[in-house]
């Protein structure tokens, strides 16, 4: 089990993580989301040892991340949010230098290879450079290069960031089968459909963590009644104190109410022209995402 403690990290003024604590289980896919400067992507290199907190401490399988660094890493795959593999060399080598810089066995190598080339289905591309693949075929890779000493935590700050529907479904589809194999995923993602996948997900929010369950319990605790308004009057609801968080879904507005207005209500913003039309709906992650704001 990862545990993690009373967690803060701050770069000068900026509190990155602030008492941040959690366990992450064995054998489970946990999601971390949040907007953009919550802390994820901190907390996440903290985890793979890769900088050191301020405060509090991180433990996988007992040993601590400050006091036994190589131990940690040989423990860890790690993928960033940027493509961060050699461009120029191919698909082959980059596997083969992680294999270099995890010390795996010669006698391994060759079998460890065409195990990820069929895994991944990149075998027929293992002489392109990794430069000239696809956006999907660039994650699997990267993958893959994260496997190549089998590891048993994965970390992975929004991997499938920008890529296609049809690779992200192929990607979370090897992902899934890793976690059939036993090992542990940590994983942050912009894609509140593919948080609600995950065993559990943690919500973060200006450098705190705020809530860590389920997601049909982060769901179904959600506070606010949500409705598709149809209107072109966004501004009037905007303002209306009742209303938790407002926003434009194709045509329509999204509103969540601290207190859903009385069928007398609607009926008055229907005949003075406000809206069109309106029906509730069930809330989603996305929903309890927005209403942080």
């Amino acid at each position: 089990m990862i545990q993690i403690k009373n967690i803060c990290k701050s770069y000068g003024d900026i509190q990155a993580n602030s008492d941040v604590s959690l366990d992450i289980e064995d054998g489970k896919i946990t999601g971390l989301i949040g907007p953009d400067g919550a802390g994820k992507s901190t907390l996440m290199r903290q985890l793979c040892a890769l900088i050191s907190p301020d405060s509090g401490h991180i433990q996988i399988d007992g040993l601590d991340t400050v006091k036994n660094q190589h131990q940690i890493r040989s423990m860890m795959g790690y993928m960033p949010q940027r493509f961060s593999l050699y461009p120029d060399l191919t698909v082959e080598q980059n596997i083969l230098f992680f294999a270099d810089l995890f010390n795996v066995p010669d006698h391994e190598r060759k079998n460890r290879l065409e195990q990820l080339y069929q895994f991944s289905t990149l075998g027929p591309f293992k002489k392109r450079p990794a430069g000239k693949l696809s956006g999907g075929m660039k994650q699997k890779l990267a993958l893959s290069c994260n496997l190549v000493h089998t590891p048993k935590y994965l970390i992975l700050d929004e991997p499938t960031f920008g890529v296609d529907p049809v690779s992200r479904q192929e990607f979370w589809e090897l992902i899934f089968q890793l976690k059939e194999d036993g090992v542990t995923v940590f994983v942050s993602t912009p894609y509140l459909d593919e948080a609600e996948m995950f065993d559990k997900v943690a919500l973060m929010f200006r450098s705190r963590l705020i809530d860590y369950k389920v997601p049909e319990k982060i769901i179904s605790d959600f506070p606010y009644e949500i409705y598709v308004v149809k209107s072109d009057h966004y501004a009037y609801f905007k303002d209306l104190p009742e209303i938790r968080h407002i926003h434009y879904f194709a045509n329509d507005l999204h509103i969540a109410f601290e207190k859903a207005p009385q069928t007398q209500k609607w009926q008055e913003w229907l005949e003075k022209g406000l809206i069109l039309n309106y029906f509730q709906r069930k809330a989603s992650l996305e929903d309890v995402f927005l209403a942080q704001e």
